[in-house]
């Protein structure tokens, strides 16, 4: 089975051949990698998701550079040379990157102790996995983004240019004509956490309006959407947070409000760590204590330690959920239409809370760096923003890093 490392090498013919196989042996198994080990057969270098080129001695940058024609088609995100530092391997390393730089190439040495070195590499690893992961995905847009998104369009063809993501324009009336078409089923109360019972009663159209995207989905072969949702308050006399909460929850991205640049940052975020995210607007600020109150009326419900349902906020009428998370680190990130900004803080989830005068779900989040809070009352990259749990900021960083270094074919 083929893995997602490779590590070629460069050897200079100055050197014993057999002591340099037993460094490289000591050197590569400290690492405690899965990699396949193509030597100095460059013909397929490029065709995995990570391509190490581990210089082994001095003496390499020559070689190096006969090589470099050969391989530049192939180099997805410049040139990254793994090195021990022995047999004066760091220091052909560096002159090979100065070479890259002057040449305007990208590049990284990988060099350090053994669990730097493979933290470090595992991470590239998993950056560049994503980013080809995100090749030939369908992301559908149902409806038009909302009249009040003015900030939150996207640039289709940039879009599929660095992420190979292919956005769908659905028409509403395609989404409202399969609603037509489903029937509705009695919904047994038991089966729900239903508050009162205007929630009960809007329960069935609720489900109906999941069926329905849901056959969307398989009809135009998604892995995601984003619905312009405020439609369906008129056109149906309901709410499509449920079925955003369930379809989340299993395995697809589905976004609210038609914000594109937010249904994007949902989906390189589940790519990168195979979790839902929460998108949500901030509704309380506190600059000093680096502190965001972050609301909305669906979350994925595999996200949540429990939730409850209630009618729309904004409305008041379908069905939203108030979701109930554990304390814990937590990651804001958010991408910008044209893929030229992007906002990334760790933080810690506080607590929730349930404020009957905002959107259901309520999380109270403290940014580790307090500085960052300032971002959202000075540059923000519209209002939705996405909340992945744990600390993901290294990782969306370096995909990010990856996605405008060299485009994928």
């Amino acid at each position: 089975m083929e893995r997602s490392i490779a590590i070629y090498t460069l050897t200079s013919e100055l050197h014993n051949e057999e002591a340099v196989a037993a460094q490289t042996q000591e050197f590569l198994a400290s690492l405690g990698l899965e990699y396949d080990f193509r030597g100095n057969d460059y013909g397929d270098y490029g065709r995995y998701a990570l391509s190490l080129i581990f210089v082994r001695t001095g003496g390499t940058e020559g070689i190096f550079r006969r090589l470099l024609p050969t391989l530049l088609g192939k180099a997805r995100h410049g040139f990254l040379l793994l090195t021990s530092g022995k047999s004066n391997s760091l220091a052909a390393s560096m002159e090979i990157l100065s070479f890259l730089r002057q040449q305007g190439i990208g590049g990284e040495i990988i060099h350090g102790r053994a669990d730097y070195v493979r933290a470090r590499v595992l991470l590239l690893a998993k950056a560049s996995e994503a980013l080809r992961g995100l090749q030939g995905v369908r992301l559908g847009i149902v409806g038009e983004p909302s009249d009040w998104l003015i900030a939150s369009q996207a640039d289709a063809e940039r879009v599929k240019a660095l992420l190979g993501i292919e956005l769908i324009d659905i028409p509403m009336q395609e989404l409202l004509d399969v609603i037509a078409e489903t029937k509705e089923l009695p919904v047994a109360p038991m089966d729900w956490p239903a508050a009162e019972p205007a929630v009960g009663a809007a329960l069935p159209g609720a489900i109906r309006i999941y069926e329905a995207l849901r056959r969307l989905v398989q009809r135009h072969r998604l892995q995601g959407f984003t619905l312009r949702c405020f439609d369906l308050l008129s056109a149906v006399g309901n709410t499509g947070c449920l079925a955003l909460a369930r379809l989340n929850a299993q395995g697809l991205v589905a976004g609210c409000e038609g914000d594109v640049p937010a249904m994007l940052s949902m989906m390189v975020g589940r790519t990168l760590t195979a979790v839902s995210g929460f998108q949500a607007n901030p509704a309380a600020i506190d600059c000093a204590a680096g502190e965001i109150l972050f609301a909305h009326c669906t979350i994925p419900l595999d996200m949540v330690q429990r939730y409850e349902l209630d009618t729309h906020f904004e409305s008041g009428i379908g069905v939203g959920i108030r979701g109930f998370l554990e304390p814990g680190p937590v990651t804001v990130f958010k991408l910008s239409g044209d893929l030229q900004r992007s906002f990334i803080a760790e933080g810690r989830l506080e607590g929730c809370q349930s404020a009957s005068d905002l959107c259901r779900t309520q999380l109270r989040i403290v940014l580790s760096d307090k500085s960052q809070a300032n971002y959202f009352l000075t540059q923000p990259i519209g209002n939705h923003h996405i909340v992945l749990p744990g600390h993901r900021g290294a990782e969306l960083q370096q995909l990010l890093h990856f996605m405008h270094q060299v485009p994928l074919d």
